[in-house]
């Protein structure tokens, strides 16, 4: 049975990869951070009490920040594959708290590449380690973007990534670790959080659409993005690591759509194409530095992973609203 280890675990793309890798038979390990309340929503259907024999999921707490906490858990578990997903991962806040991005973002990579290769050297087993790079590192690069494109990253979440993605290759180059970037665009779904502006859409037309709220505040509806189904891009995930070489992969759908037409489509699906009656710009959403479009050319991981996405643009944005719109709904019954 192989063992895997995820930071960022209570995320998105934790929760689906943790539910992608139990699928796969594995043993399925997560970095959780301390706190005085509950965390973990997104996984809690995956959890079972870890005294009952034959469980396969376990919670260990650590931080990224704190590298022996995480050296600890590598020791005891003997992991065969490390998912580095965990980040601070929204980029405007990284406009706010720069230092704390790059800590956790950026040296938070170094400090489990460096744990990986000390393991390595002590035991003699190879660990495949994976990192979640991010569309933004592309910032203001011409789009498409693929694998050869420079990076010109517009945020310092950006910046924390740029430095992740090289420290990575690095490593490998460097001490032969089986280590991949997955230079993964936008990708979205209902358990996205609810302050990125998919979900902040979504979740904000269907409390307009129940009579919860009266207004939607946004920032930059020009901006565009190549936005994807996220329980797909973790399985380009899981296929990189299952790859006879290590390499770094662009995943994304090919398609750019603004903010606004995102907001368009779940307004028209909610009934409501009336839009702007419901919509206010928000100066404060702005960022000192945007990134204008980000298309993925992602031609190499069709050809050598068979990865191609099947959710595209105007269905994400049916199944984020449906799923909000009946939570909400559940919310209001419970109440």
């Amino acid at each position: 049975m192989k063992k895997a280890l995820i930071t960022g675990i209570t995320g998105q793309d934790g929760s689906y990869l943790a539910e992608l890798l139990l699928s796969k038979g594995y043993e399925v390990h997560g970095i959780i951070r301390r706190a005085s309340t509950f965390n973990t929503s997104r996984i809690e259907h995956l959890y079972q009490d870890p005294h009952i024999n034959g469980v396969k999921f376990f919670l260990h707490y650590g931080d990224l920040d704190d590298a022996n906490s995480i050296r600890k858990v590598v020791n005891k578990i003997y992991p065969d594959e490390v998912y580095n997903l965990g980040a601070q991962s929204h980029v405007r806040v990284s406009f706010d708290m720069p230092e704390y991005t790059m800590n956790i973002t950026g040296l938070g990579t170094l400090r489990v590449l460096e744990i990986i290769r000390d393991f390595q050297a002590h035991t003699g087993k190879q660990v495949k380690f994976y990192q979640a790079s991010s569309s933004e590192m592309f910032g203001s690069a011409p789009p498409p973007q693929n694998e050869q494109t420079p990076f010109h990253p517009r945020s310092p979440y950006g910046c924390a990534k740029v430095f992740a993605y090289h420290t990575t290759v690095n490593y490998r180059e460097a001490y032969n670790l089986f280590a991949v970037n997955g230079i993964l665009f936008n990708h979205e779904s209902y358990r996205r959080g609810e302050t990125f502006v998919t979900r902040k859409i979504t979740r904000g037309v269907a409390r307009i659409k129940l009579g919860l709220d009266k207004k939607l505040y946004l920032g930059n509806l020009d901006s565009k993005r190549d936005w994807g189904y996220a329980p797909e891009y973790v399985e380009a995930a899981w296929l990189m690591m299952q790859q006879p070489e290590p390499d770094d992969y662009v995943i994304g759908t090919g398609e750019s759509h603004s903010v606004k037409e995102f907001l368009i489509a779940v307004f028209t699906h909610a009934g409501m194409p009336d839009w702007e009656k419901y919509v206010e710009i928000d100066p404060y959403y702005f960022r000192p530095t945007e990134v204008g479009n980000l298309i993925a050319d992602a031609r190499k991981a069709k050809e050598k992973l068979g990865w191609e996405p099947k959710v595209k643009f105007a269905e994400l944005a049916k199944i984020m609203f449906d799923a909000d719109l009946e939570q909400e709904k559940k919310k209001m019954s419970e109440a």
